[in-house]
């Protein structure tokens, strides 16, 4: 979701029939009814990071309580959903078959993408725009271990360039044109939600058997569901752009205004889709631990609310509309510990030239470490003070807002006690109990490989964003 109304700068005619073919499509199913991860510092959804958590973990969570209310949400949100979006491989590859549903935890690893798009039919314009072109502009693949003790979100951003594969359109008459060298959020265009789970699989190397997609509304109504999410920002943060203008400290953002917070982009960092992604996680991070705590868990009436919202406003892949399967996703997401889900980026550079210039060039080498780590579930872990460009530690945020309401330059170095070292995940490095001292990095235990140039946090993790550095 984006303030920009960016849009695809060739092949407008296909785009058009693409884009025509989508609304068809979409009448017609709705007609038809962060610490240390195994994977990394991986969290997930929001718009789905947390969405493909909050959806199916609220599901499963109201329907496998086996509370009354779980039977009426079975049915109403079942009818919401609708028969859901097929997705059809990209040419010449072979497409994904989930494993079928039963009443136990889902069985091994999965992989399910969220896409934010900036486009829906029965969106207010007045209030974001008219759009004649529908961009996925938040893409999150979010990464469940085979064990379930971790996960691992990744978002990939909307100006990353990328190749698209040759997807199968809409209307089944052919496929479009492979290319080499297009930014991620034209995917859409050539194919629709499949195409970019495709495009998205072909980038990582993973199968991807879910999808879905949640639009500018159903980010207001999720918000409105869990009665806000607190944001913490560590300087204010103000964006003609969206409207969003918050004070530094805590805000409960609510309906527009966390809709207005998730699209800024010229209001946090240093104005880049990467400083945007990174403040987006602070809200993804808080958006789970206000799910996951004990005054939403314990209540049915909410719990029902989210389940709707979600649902409500959102297009799933075919696999992902069945209940049996939603109960397994979130059964498998349920018991998940806050410190062992970790948000994480796409790792990318706005310094590229040539194709590059003025978008994101992914960075191969750390993607490369990062992606197989995951296909590995191998544990690993980020550096110190990695949350990225829009986004600070909770400490360096007071810090910072401390250093604002004083008169002083923000982001200046600050005084601190000293402390023993401390590890990647924010735990105090091993001591030698009589002195207090760190122990000898030689005879240390060895720890989950870092994946240095990795930005991101754990759900667990305390952050702030950042607004706009001026330069």
């Amino acid at each position: 979701m984006t303030d920009d109304r960016d849009r695809p700068a060739s092949r407008a005619e296909s785009r058009a029939e693409s884009r025509a073919a989508s609304r068809t499509g979409r009448r017609a199913a709705e007609t038809s009814g962060r610490g240390v991860a195994r994977h990394g510092r991986l969290r997930a959804t929001g718009p789905l990071g947390t969405i493909g958590r909050v959806v199916a973990g609220a599901l499963a969570v109201v329907l496998v309580s086996g509370a009354s209310v779980g039977a009426i949400a079975a049915y109403q949100v079942r009818s919401d959903l609708g028969s859901g979006v097929a997705l059809p491989a990209a040419k010449g590859k072979t497409p994904i078959v989930a494993s079928p549903p039963s009443v136990d935890a889902y069985p091994g690893g999965f992989n399910v993408l969220v896409v934010g798009t900036d486009n829906d039919a029965a969106q207010d314009e007045g209030a974001f725009g008219k759009r004649d072109a529908t961009l996925n502009d938040v893409n999150i693949l979010l990464h469940v271990s085979a064990d379930h003790s971790n996960a691992t979100a990744v978002s990939i951003p909307r100006d990353m360039v990328v190749p698209i594969p040759a997807c199968a359109k809409e209307d089944g008459s052919g496929y479009y044109s492979a290319m080499s060298a297009r930014p991620m959020n034209e995917a859409y265009s050539y194919g629709g939600l499949s195409c970019v789970v495709s495009t998205v699989s072909e980038l990582t190397g993973l199968d991807i058997p879910f999808a879905g997609m949640i639009s500018f509304n159903g980010v207001i109504e999720m918000s409105n569901a869990v009665g806000g999410v607190p944001v913490c920002a560590a300087t204010p943060i103000k964006d003609r752009y969206t409207g969003l203008d918050i004070q530094a400290g805590e805000t409960v953002l609510q309906g527009e205004q966390a809709l207005q917070f998730l699209r800024t982009r010229h209001g946090v960092g240093d104005g880049s889709d990467l400083g945007r992604i990174s403040s987006q996680q602070v809200y993804l991070s808080s958006l789970l631990r206000t799910v996951k705590s004990a005054d939403t868990l314990t209540n049915p009436t909410k719990l029902y609310s989210l389940a709707r919202a979600a649902a409500s406003n959102m297009t799933l892949s075919e696999q992902l509309t069945d209940l049996g399967t939603m109960v397994q996703i979130g059964s498998a997401l349920r018991d998940l510990p806050l410190d062992q889900v970790n948000f994480v980026q796409y790792p990318g550079t706005t310094e590229g030239t040539g194709v590059y210039a003025g978008k994101v060039q992914p960075i191969t080498s750390v993607a490369t470490k990062l992606f197989d780590a995951i296909r590995a579930d191998q544990p690993f872990t980020l550096e110190a003070g990695s949350e990225g460009l829009g986004a600070a530690s909770a400490a360096a945020g007071d810090a910072a807002a401390g250093d604002a309401a004083a008169g002083d330059v923000a982001g200046g170095a600050s005084a601190a006690p000293e402390t023993p070292a401390a590890s990647a995940s924010g735990t105090p490095a091993p001591t030698t109990p009589a002195t207090g001292t760190p122990t000898d990095p030689a005879v240390a235990p060895a720890g989950p490989e870092v994946i240095s140039g990795l930005t991101g946090q754990s759900a667990a993790e305390q952050t702030c964003s950042v607004g706009f550095l001026q330069k």
